[in-house]
């Protein structure tokens, strides 16, 4: 049996990171941790770092979020010691997995971001990704932040028609003429 709540959290959060085919976020991990107050934010942020540390879960920076996956190590780690994960905790995780996996999965797979690329002009980084692979990848120039911002915005709301406007050009090339 797991003395260290710390170990527990470790396994957890492995544990929710397997059940999922594409990355978790630091807020979706924060989000049910401490909605289901099983510790605190400094601690989640411990055991996170721990985690990295010890090449369990790899993470990266993606805009202003943190997003998390299980490694093959961390896959084989969680083997051992998931039944030291008591069967209310597995039930919450589940829970909380099955509640929001549509929300988690649009949060971190639909991604904007922008950067200061030469000139003073700015480039916008569009992507749309499903489980592991990147769909769609757009980088498109503007000429100030306030644009860029914008764009980024609103990728999230508009990209799947985006998405659906440039397959279906492509694949039957009926794309508007107008210039």
């Amino acid at each position: 049996m797991i003395q260290e709540p710390e170990t527990l959290y470790k396994l957890m959060i492995l544990y929710m990171l397997d059940k999922v085919n594409f990355p978790l976020t630091n807020s979706q991990l924060s989000e049910f941790f401490l909605d289901k107050e099983y510790t605190t934010y400094f601690t989640l942020q411990s055991v996170l770092t721990e985690l990295a540390e010890a090449k369990l879960i790899s993470s990266r920076q993606v805009g202003n979020s943190t997003h998390y996956e299980i490694t093959d190590d961390g896959k084989e780690a969680l083997g051992f010691f998931v039944t030291d994960i008591s069967s209310a905790a597995i039930a919450d995780m589940d829970e909380y997995l099955e509640a929001n996996k549509f929300s988690m999965r649009s949060e971190s797979g639909v991604v904007a971001e922008y950067f200061r690329s030469s000139n003073d002009n700015f480039t916008v980084h569009c992507s749309a990704r499903e489980g592991k692979n990147t769909i769609l990848s757009i980088d498109i120039a503007v000429p100030d932040e306030g644009a860029a911002e914008d764009m980024c915005a609103n990728w999230r709301g508009c990209s799947r028609k985006i998405y659906s406007y440039i397959m279906t050009s492509l694949l039957k090339g009926n794309a508007d003429s107008g210039e």
